[in-house]
């Protein structure tokens, strides 16, 4: 596998031509995002995985009509947690008890740090930059796997929640990723070399 020539072959795809990804590889780029990192490991969101065509007709309607929500095989939906997070932090050191099999005493200065983390920032700000870790590790494994993706804010996030009725999750949606394969036919970006700054450009190394 070439890394740097997989990465050169991926690009935002805007055409997709409606053909499924087997569903093998849809687990793996939905595993690889379940395995991302986040900071304290916390995960504050959820992937609504979505394949049904006529829920991808109406999210359409609220994203300015980009043809890949429903050219695509499936659209994941990152949203983070609105609230609960204390909450849900007890859960997760409950979580990590039972899968390292401590005892809830030795987590507790851990619990302790991420509450008092909690109740200096703004959560759900803090929350959105984890999903882009995660959403970075899904479009990496779909140009690992030639599959193409194409990552997605252009959406009107109030009308998106009340769509997927968000908020009886205690969710807000953060970014879209349509995952798929390139319509080579009519997809103007097929074939165009990458635009980046060059290395002496992009870098400072110190």
């Amino acid at each position: 596998m070439d890394i740097i020539e997989n990465f050169n072959w991926r690009y935002a795809t805007k055409r997709m031509n409606g053909e499924q990804v087997a569903e093998e590889k849809i687990s793996t780029i939905l595993e690889s995002i379940r395995l991302a990192p986040s900071s304290l490991g916390l995960q504050p969101y959820k992937v609504l995985v979505i394949k049904d065509k006529d829920l991808r007709e109406r999210i359409k309607e609220v994203s300015y009509n980009q043809p890949q929500i429903t050219e695509s095989a499936y659209l994941l939906v990152f949203a983070v947690w609105k609230d609960g997070y204390e909450e849900k932090t007890e859960d997760y050191i409950q979580l990590i008890a039972k899968t390292r099999n401590q005892s809830l005493d030795s987590l507790q200065d851990y619990k302790s740090r991420i509450l008092g983390l909690f109740s200096t920032i703004d959560k759900v700000s803090w929350a959105s930059r984890q999903v882009y870790i995660a959403l970075g590790f899904g479009l990496t494994t779909c140009a690992m796997l030639k599959i193409d993706s194409t990552p997605m804010e252009g959406f009107i996030n109030d009308e998106l929640d009340k769509l997927l009725e968000l908020d009886k999750h205690g969710l807000k949606s953060v970014v879209m990723m349509a995952i798929g394969n390139r319509d080579e036919a009519n997809d103007y970006l097929t074939g165009q070399r990458k635009v980046r700054r060059s290395d002496e450009d992009f870098f400072i190394r110190l």
